[in-house]
């Protein structure tokens, strides 16, 4: 069982988000925009919500991400009280973002200063394969 949060709970984090504590087993913290998206997660799925991507981010052994665009990833990943603020060395942050290169780029080369990993990981199956558990995920 490993220590995960997941960072935006939209038409795909959401059901991503539950997979991993339903079927993975494990330690999930979710970390939404919008409080009451988290909190309908945890109360369906159990896990923990937290208040800002850091405090979710916190002690994780993996950081999921999957938010609308390169200005909202960048946000939760390395503003104020971003994910990467809190990342434990070793760490590794996971983005399922359909992203822009260079935003890629630029979180790949924070996580290497803090040696943390980093693996750009979009998902292909949209919103059927995200609910029932069929995603296709690149990695690069």
């Amino acid at each position: 069982m490993a220590k995960i949060a997941f960072l935006g709970l939209g038409v795909m984090g959401y059901p991503m988000a539950g997979f991993l504590k339903t079927k993975g087993n494990h330690d999930v913290t979710v970390y939404n925009r919008t409080s009451a998206t988290a909190e309908k997660w945890r109360d369906q799925f159990g896990g923990s919500v937290a208040w800002t991507p850091a405090e979710a981010a916190e002690n994780s052994d993996f950081v999921f991400c999957c938010v609308g665009n390169d200005n909202h990833l960048r946000d939760v990943a390395l503003g104020d009280e971003g994910a990467f603020s809190a990342m434990r060395s070793g760490a590794i942050f996971v983005d399922h973002t359909s992203a822009s290169a260079d935003v890629a780029r630029e979180l790949n080369d924070r996580a290497t200063e803090q040696k943390l990993g980093f693996l750009d990981a979009p998902v292909s199956g949209g919103e059927a394969g995200a609910k029932n558990g069929v995603l296709t995920v690149m990695v690069g």
